[in-house]
């Protein structure tokens, strides 16, 4: 009886074991499954965050930690009477400066919102927080820069007067104790203060000041040279005199002490001139003559 029931405990430990042998293969066998299965996430994940560093190539900063005044937009405070730099075509402003401002957003992976406003207030748009940043055809002045923050310059220009064909004004020192015509707010207007006994007539609009050489309430208009020659165009009877009246550089105006977006234009500027995209700009709308 004893031995019955040793045989029998052993044939039990013989099953035992058998069964677990079964189970602990059948554990093992699904472990490589599983891991494969892992592996194809963990490579699903590797492929998705590489797409995303490939959607993100070519923008400037990480916009997510950009602050702008509206959240995914970058608002553009100017003037859009100042062609070929912003003007009105049909219900879009476009320009040299518009495009410019297109890129710089997508650059920094931005809306660009352009808010038209008279000249005189670009600079309160960004003071108040209404804009992110100005661009208008704006001059680097000491003046301006105490009241904001400027990028690199990304256009060189000059500023140029406009007579009528029979005026005795042949160059800038003729214009002492004359009446000239600007844009209120421009660097027209700022460096026409400096003209000895001169009387300064401001207008809202370049086209308007230019308007009032022709009939002959002024006699000198002063305003930027690519402006100039876009209001003289086709109009006979005024001139460009051959010597400029000053040599100025264009820049971006941002919010005093907001140097987190001033890097981020500054970069996206420096990428876009060496791409040649700022110079394939500006021949678009300025034809070599």
């Amino acid at each position: 009886m004893k031995k019955i029931l040793i045989l029998m405990a052993a044939a039990g430990l013989a099953v035992f074991m058998i069964t677990a042998c079964s189970s602990n293969q059948s554990s093992t066998q699904s472990q490589p499954s599983d891991t494969k299965s892992e592996m194809q996430s963990g490579a699903s994940d590797s492929k998705n965050t590489a797409d995303d560093k490939s959607d993100a190539k070519g923008d400037t900063s990480d916009a997510g930690s950009l602050q702008t005044v509206k959240k995914g937009k970058l608002i553009m405070a100017t003037n859009a009477e100042f062609p070929p730099y912003e003007f009105h075509e049909g219900d879009d402003i476009v320009g040299i400066d518009a495009e410019i401002a297109g890129e710089i957003a997508k650059k920094l992976g931005l809306e660009l919102e352009i808010e038209d406003v008279a000249f005189s207030a670009v600079i309160p748009e960004v003071i108040s927080g209404k804009a992110d940043m100005v661009m208008a055809g704006m001059s680097v002045t000491e003046e301006r820069k105490q009241n904001v923050d400027f990028s690199k310059t990304y256009a060189d220009t000059v500023q140029v007067i406009i007579v009528k064909d029979n005026s005795d004004i042949a160059k800038p020192e003729h214009l002492e104790k004359k009446t000239i015509g600007v844009q209120e707010g421009t660097t027209g207007a700022i460096l026409a203060e400096g003209v000895k006994d001169a009387n300064i007539e401001s207008y809202n609009k370049g086209v308007d000041a230019v308007q009032s050489l022709i009939q002959n309430k002024v006699d000198a208009v002063i305003i930027d040279e690519e402006t100039a020659k876009a209001l003289i165009k086709d109009t006979s009877g005024i001139k460009i005199l051959d010597t400029a009246f000053a040599k100025e550089e264009y820049a971006i105006a941002v919010k005093k002490g907001n140097k987190e977006l001033l890097t981020q234009i500054d970069k996206a500027l420096a990428e876009l001139e060496s791409e040649g995209k700022i110079k394939e700009i500006v021949k678009k709308y300025i034809k070599a003559e």
